[in-house]
């Protein structure tokens, strides 16, 4: 693993110890034209690392951003950033993703002829090695390369928009990964993605969910500390 990386990242998992869950706000709704200026009132507002959705408007039917913007936050963040790749032939662009300084690269299950082979390149260019599942998508399908993962980012929505409501199958989902996880002795973390607001983080977190995206929930409220606080609360208080 590449020590910047994982140096980086070491710090998100020594909060996840002492503080419990952690917000990862989500780019996707943010004000681009002042991107360095969203980024330094998140990280000023105490977002442990930063998610970004790269949609290429075929693996998913929204076009986003690349390889441009990933370096522009990469160069105005401190904190780490996960590349969350919804694009077709994401083992094309590992290399430069990892160059630009991702400290995760999230690839989805869905869209990989070999898992295990995808992760382990993405392992070996220094990078986390996380994979997402979509919630049509079974469980099993992750199982033969749980054992090459850094972590599983379960959607809650269907990738490609933000805004969506959250889909309680990723409850399910998560609950079955923290019982593989606990039963195979396994260490990956467990994320999830989609509807999170203040009336859902409190289940995602009882279900197992550590690294919590959340994109409207932080983005569109006129406070990012108070909204990162509530939702961080709300997620270490879980039943």
């Amino acid at each position: 693993m590449n020590s910047a990386a994982g140096h980086a990242f070491d710090r998100v998992t020594a909060r996840l110890e002492t503080h419990g869950p952690v917000v990862l706000p989500a780019l996707l709704l943010c004000d681009f034209g002042h991107l360095a200026r969203e980024v330094e009132h998140l990280e000023s507002a105490g977002a442990a690392a930063l998610h970004l959705d790269v949609m290429d408007g075929r693996f998913v039917p929204q076009l986003t951003y690349g390889q441009v913007v990933v370096d522009a936050v990469r160069r105005a963040a401190r904190v780490p950033i996960e590349v969350h790749l919804m694009v077709e032939e994401p083992e094309r662009s590992l290399a430069e993703y990892a160059r630009l300084g991702a400290d995760i690269i999230t690839v989805h299950v869905e869209g990989l002829s070999d898992p295990r082979a995808t992760l382990e390149a993405i392992s070996s260019l220094g990078p986390r090695a996380h994979v997402a599942i979509s919630p049509g998508t079974s469980v099993e399908r992750l199982e033969p390369c749980l054992d090459v993962c850094d972590g599983v980012l379960v959607m809650s929505v269907e990738p490609g928009y933000g805004g969506q409501r959250f889909n309680p199958v990723a409850l399910e989902k998560l609950a079955c990964l923290a019982d593989l996880r606990a039963r195979r002795g396994a260490s990956f973390l467990l994320g999830v993605d989609g509807g999170i607001a203040t009336d859902t983080i409190a289940a995602v977190a009882a279900a197992g969910a550590q690294l919590i995206v959340a994109g409207s929930a932080v983005i569109r409220s006129d406070d990012y500390a108070r909204a990162i606080d509530e939702l961080e609360s709300l997620a270490r208080n879980a039943p």
